[in-house]
Parts: structure tokens; C-alpha cells; sequence
């Protein structure tokens, strides 16, 4: 698989504020550092996991560390979910689930009631 196009700290950051605009929530950071972290994560996975993660498990990595680490003050749900999202379309991939499929997945995933490979299936 060639490299895939990854989202960058400013488009995540750009999503959290139109989330948090549009649903309402909170604002900041919490840790930058863990924004770092939840970014680099689906990097590491591509690099070092053998076999290679396919997207379906690197965007499910953005979900789970950006809902796992919590780094922003509110949202994190929304925009790990928003991240996986735009990263599938942005390497040719539409994400096909309900929206009640979404949420129950992702507040399952946030629990720790399902597993990030769960979350990718």
C-alpha cells in the first residue's frame, strides 16, 4: 500500500472548532502533546505494524487515540469520529454506516466496550 494522505494537526484542529461551533461544547486544549500523539499514532502503526494496518484500522486509530486521550476539553468523540471520517475520503474511501451505527459505535469505543479493531470492522 502506498503512504496515505494523513490528516494534519491543523485540519484537526480546524474540525474540533467547526464541531464545537456547530454543536456547541467547550473550547481548548487540553494537552497539545497528546494531539501530537493521537496524530502520529496511525503513522506508527503504517510504519511498524506487520503486516501493514489497512486505512479501515489506521482511521479507526485516529478514532480510538483521539477519543483514549482526550485532548481536547470537549468534543473528543465528535472529532475522533470527524478524523476518521476525513481521513477514509481523503484516501478515496466513503465511510458507509448509519448514524445511529456511528454514535453507538463510537460511545462504545469510548467505554471500552469494543476494541479499536472492532471500531474498524
Amino acid at each position: 500500500m502506498n503512504e496515505p494522505i494523513w490528516i494534519t494537526k491543523g485540519t484537526l484542529l480546524s474540525m474540533h472548532a467547526a464541531l464545537l461551533q456547530r454543536f456547541g461544547g467547550a473550547g481548548g486544549l487540553r494537552d497539545e502533546h497528546l494531539v501530537d500523539a493521537a496524530l502520529d499514532r496511525p503513522r506508527n502503526r503504517f510504519c511498524y505494524d506487520e503486516p501493514a494496518p489497512d486505512l479501515c484500522c489506521l482511521a479507526a486509530s485516529y478514532t480510538e487515540s483521539i477519543v483514549g486521550k482526550h485532548p481536547f476539553v470537549d468534543g473528543n468523540k465528535r472529532t475522533g469520529f470527524l478524523a476518521a471520517y476525513t481521513f477514509l475520503g481523503l484516501n478515496g474511501l466513503q465511510f458507509v454506516a448509519t448514524e445511529v451505527a456511528t454514535v453507538e459505535r463510537t460511545l462504545a469505543l469510548a467505554a471500552r466496550a469494543i476494541t479499536e479493531a472492532d471500531y474498524a470492522d
